[in-house]
């Protein structure tokens, strides 16, 4: 057993700034004799000891100090301090009297910390040239509110930078708050190359927790490097594999350099290069050749020019624009056809690739393939466009087309007329004629009315309002069509209803007469064979001029291979008898 006082407590106490410290003091006294007084303390900066409780058997008394509020005893005689800030970072002291075993004291190093927030990085905002005469700025690296001060570090696609004289530079600087905590910045000075553009950079935050080393990263950001261009791209984008007139070309201009360079564009114009960068979009690369055609092919050149050295590059490209020009038709022979010519239509372009042709009628109805349409027979009605159609088998889409009309001349053709027509007198009546010709005829009627003339498709027609007069019943009228290589004319009767129908019943009486005729005949021919008059079998024929005959006899040649077809006119002549007594 110890003969003296003792007293153990802790040598250090880590705490975070915010939360509550609380220090043991644990003592032995010999004997289980009681403690005369507990004072509790702390060192201030003069290294001074400064009261903070005295505890006796009697009571617990605290002082009036900067800590007053925050502190607190537990049973053990344990000294708890709330809301630990920065300033409690220091060395509290427990002193224990014992009466005649004497005064004996102990102490603890309180220690605080704040981990960092994460280090916000803001990299170099206005980029940064290759060509730089100084070692330029990457970035900034700031971390708040931490105790005790932190260490920066930075790092370069995740491997660290160490400081190198002439290359790699850092500048920090450490500031408190009032609050007791830190903030740590620090600023990265290195050297830029080209293949930097892809580089990432980031900084971490390093600090003590519990004796352990901790760290935060910041996020990796990318620096805006400035290069000159080593390479030059000029290409031509078009909605279709092989360029055709009537396309919408664009050629892009593309460097890899940063920032952009400027772009000119030239066009080759014989031996010389024609300034087309006023077609160009601005400060962007893209040259736009709208609705393309023939006068679009050649050979381009894009022009870069890199203002930060003055360093040019150039690149070409040959622009090809299939095309098809100069479609023409002709017609053999020449001269106008006639109605039942025959002529041969021919069909003829130029392009640089190989063509097709197609004929088709106004309907767009195919015809023949083949750059000859043959037409036979013509006629009007031939007399119409045909349109001939000129592929390129190798540029899809690539198409152009000629029409052509076909004019057939020809004195004309009445083709329709109101004839014969049935009338009454004092009726008003329409007439009509229809012709077609070409070159276009003129309509004439040889009586006087209201006409109408209008065109029918290819035909011209007319309408004749008259009153029917007696001399026009009986004169009919005349419709006449002329032009410049003839005349056709065709007359109208009229048949006057009235006269029509009194014929009509004559000819109905006369029928029903003819039919009684044969009637009768037809019975006296059937009594005389039965009373065996007229002999008729297969024997053949009996001539009825032959002498031995009497010529009071009546005698009737019967053809043997007529028999059936007389016996049914027979039945056929008492039948219709038959019918009219009926009726």
């Amino acid at each position: 057993a110890a003969s003296k006082l003792e007293i153990s407590m802790p040598a250090v106490v880590e705490v975070e700034i915010g939360n509550t410290a609380r220090i043991e003091c644990n003592f032995y006294i010999p004997e289980n004799a009681s403690y005369t007084y507990i004072d509790w303390f702390y060192v201030d900066r003069s290294n001074k000891q400064v009261r903070l409780y005295h505890v006796t058997g009697s009571g617990i008394l605290e002082d009036d100090t900067d800590y007053k509020g925050r502190l607190s005893l537990g049973e053990d005689k344990a000294l708890s301090i709330s809301a630990v800030t920065a300033q409690d970072a220091r060395t509290f002291v427990c002193q224990v009297g014992a009466g005649s075993y004497g005064v004996g004291e102990n102490s603890t190093e309180l220690s605080v910390y704040k981990v960092p927030e994460t280090p916000e990085i803001e990299p170099n905002a206005g980029g940064i040239s290759v060509h730089s005469s100084e070692i330029p700025l990457i970035a900034k690296c700031v971390s708040k509110n931490s105790f005790p001060p932190p260490s920066i570090t930075w790092h370069k696609n995740g491997e660290q930078l160490h400081a190198q004289e002439d290359e790699v530079t850092t500048q920090s600087t450490l500031t408190r708050e009032s609050s007791g905590l830190y903030t740590v910045s620090s600023t990265l000075y290195a050297p830029v190359t080209r293949q930097d553009r892809h580089s990432r950079y980031h900084c971490t935050v390093h600090y003590l927790q519990r004796g352990q080393r901790h760290a935060l990263e910041s996020r990796r950001v990318t620096v805006n490097i400035f290069y000159p261009a080593e390479n030059l791209k000029l290409k031509v984008v078009s909605s279709s594999a092989l360029v055709k007139e009537g396309d919408n070309v664009t050629l892009v201009c593309e460097a890899d350099g940063n920032p952009q360079p400027v772009f000119s564009f030239f066009k080759k114009n014989l031996d010389e290069w024609q300034d087309v960068s006023s077609l160009a979009e601005p400060d962007s690369g893209v040259l736009n050749l709208r609705d393309v055609n023939k006068s679009n092919n050649g050979t381009y050149k894009c022009q870069s020019l890199d203002l930060d050295d003055m360093s040019q590059i150039e690149e070409d490209v040959d622009l090809v624009v299939n095309y098809i020009e100069g479609v023409r038709v002709k017609m053999e022979p020449s001269s106008t056809p006639h109605e039942g010519d025959n002529v041969t239509l021919s069909c003829d372009a130029y392009s640089p690739v190989d063509l097709t042709y197609q004929w088709s009628d106004e309907k767009g109805k195919k015809l023949v393939e083949g750059n000859q349409l043959l037409l036979k027979n013509l006629s009007f009605e031939t007399s119409k466009t045909y349109s001939c159609k000129v592929i390129a088998p190798s540029v899809p889409g690539l198409e152009q087309s000629k029409k052509v009309s076909v004019a057939v001349e020809g004195k004309p053709r009445i083709v329709a007329i109101s004839s014969p027509l049935y009338v009454r007198q004092d009726e008003v009546i329409n007439l009509t004629c229809k012709a077609i010709a070409f070159p276009r005829p003129t309509l004439q009627w040889s009586i006087n009315g209201t006409a109408h003339e209008y065109m029918d498709n290819q035909h011209i027609a007319s309408n004749l309002t008259v009153r029917v007069s007696h001399d026009l019943l009986q004169a009919g009228a005349k419709c006449r069509v002329f032009n410049k290589l003839g005349a056709s004319e065709k007359h109208i009767q009229l048949l006057d209803q009235k006269s029509t129908v009194e014929s009509q019943g004559v000819i109905i009486v006369a029928i029903i007469v003819a039919i009684l005729v044969v009637a009768v005949l037809g019975a006296v021919i059937y009594f005389l064979h039965k009373k065996g008059k007229i002999p008729c079998g297969r024997a053949g024929k009996q001539d009825i001029t032959k002498p031995e005959a009497r010529k009071d006899k009546i005698v009737v040649e019967v053809k043997s291979d007529k028999l059936s077809e007389e016996a049914g006119l027979l039945q056929g002549a008492n039948g219709e008898k038959r019918a009219a007594a009926e009726q």
